[in-house]
């Protein structure tokens, strides 16, 4: 039995959409480490000016991680 060219996407679709996915996956990674290097450096530069070491590093890291971590959520839930 043979398939008809319209009953399946073509190879070359297929790859693109998987492509498309990971660019995806990839661009929300990304916000996932800026949410962390954000908060990193603003909890260096609230340590620097106060003369605090790493309090305020260690809250933004995980403030960071926090955001990032919604930021995800909010993505994931969104595309699915």
């Amino acid at each position: 039995m043979s398939e008809r060219p319209g009953d399946r996407p073509s190879r070359s679709a297929e790859r693109h959409r998987e492509i498309g996915e990971a660019v995806g996956h990839a661009v929300v990674s990304g916000a996932f480490f800026g949410s962390l290097m954000a908060g990193l450096l603003l909890g260096w530069i609230a340590d620097h000016f106060l003369g605090t070491r790493p309090v305020f590093i260690v809250i933004g890291i995980a403030a960071g991680a926090v955001v990032g971590f919604w930021r995800m959520w909010v993505d994931y839930g969104r595309a699915g």
